[in-house]
Parts: C-alpha cells; sequence; structure tokens
C-alpha cells in the first residue's frame, strides 16, 4: 500500500542556547497558502523575534519542498530544519522556528545545532500518523444504475466526497491509490 507519514496536530519544541531561545512550531499543511499564513501568523505573534526560519514538504512522493533561512547565515537555518523533517520520514508538515536573539553570536555552528535541536523537539513531541495514499476521481452513472453502484461503492468501503444528482448521477470519489485502478476499471462497466 502507498502510504506516507505526517502529522495529526500541531506540535511545539523548544531549545535555548547563550540567551537566544528557539521556539519551533511544527504543523500540518497541504498547500502552499497555509504554509505563507502560519509563517505570517507567527510573524505577527513573535513580532519581536529576529528570525522566523522554516521547512516545508508537502506530497506523498515527497518531492515538493523547500527551506528558508530568513536572513540568518545562508544554509544554518532552513536545511537543518528540512534535514529532521527528512530524517522523521514526513511530508505535509511544516516546520517555522521562531529566533528571539540573546546578545551572542553563536556562530555558523551554533546556529545549525539550535535549529536542528528546535525542530526535533517539536518533531518529539508530535503526534505522528502513517496515512494512504488517496486519489480522488469524479464518477457519472444514471438513476437506474444508482442502486448497483452505490451497493459496490459501500462493499468496497469507497468514500464519497460529495454527490450531485442532476441529469444523471455524479460522485467524487476518494480512492487508495494502489486500488484507484481496479476500481475505475469496475466502475467503467457500468
Amino acid at each position: 500500500m502507498a502510504t506516507y507519514k505526517t502529522l495529526v496536530q500541531p506540535s511545539e519544541g523548544f531549545y535555548k542556547e547563550k540567551g537566544s531561545k528557539f521556539l519551533a512550531f511544527a504543523v500540518p499543511v497541504t498547500s502552499e497558502d497555509q504554509i505563507k499564513a502560519f509563517i505570517a501568523q507567527k510573524r505577527k505573534e513573535h513580532h519581536q523575534a529576529v528570525h522566523v526560519c522554516s521547512a516545508f514538504r508537502l506530497g506523498a512522493d515527497h518531492k515538493f519542498f523547500r527551506a528558508s533561512d530568513d536572513g540568518e547565515p545562508s544554509n544554518s537555518a532552513g536545511p537543518p530544519i528540512l534535514g529532521q523533517i527528512q530524517a522523521f520520514e514526513l511530508t505535509d508538515i511544516l516546520i517555522a522556528v521562531v529566533r528571539y536573539y540573546g546578545g551572542t553570536n553563536l556562530g555558523v555552528g551554533g546556529l545549525i545545532s539550535a535549529y536542528r535541536t528546535a525542530a526535533k523537539d517539536a518533531l518529539e513531541n508530535a503526534l505522528i500518523v502513517e496515512k494512504v495514499e488517496m486519489e480522488s476521481y469524479v464518477f457519472s452513472c444514471s438513476y437506474a444504475q444508482m442502486p448497483s453502484v452505490m451497493t459496490f461503492l459501500k462493499k468496497e468501503q469507497i468514500e464519497i466526497l460529495s454527490t450531485q444528482l442532476d441529469l444523471d448521477c455524479q460522485f467524487k470519489l476518494n480512492l487508495m491509490k494502489d486500488k484507484s485502478q481496479h476500481i475505475i476499471l469496475e466502475l467503467s462497466k457500468w
């Protein structure tokens, strides 16, 4: 079965080094809009913070990801945060780390360690779940076919996301990715 790991709910982590405080926020996300909104919210809530560094990964294939140093020295914040996402094999996740400067420079090595440790703490405090990869499809049938189709969908335990009844019956279905071709083949018989 095609599966992936993600967070059930937001979690937080914390790290303190030489007066600097690193507050980590790990949240489940499914779009870049959610990511931008969350980072903007943290900037507003923590307007006295020096940096809000982040990393995210989206999609069950793990191919879409980004990391931001937000003004910290190059590769000292975002990549270590992303490294924790990769180490925990997570996707559909954002980790934002808010830094309050404590008056003492940590150096690049210190920053890498601090951001990595804060992100790791947030993930160690998180509830992680394994999900089955799903795909959405739209299927149409006549009213005469509807009882048979509904029986089939119920038997196969297929989630119906929405139903539209006009001249015909239209269903938006949520199918397990590894079983979708079989289900589509069966439904195409109607």
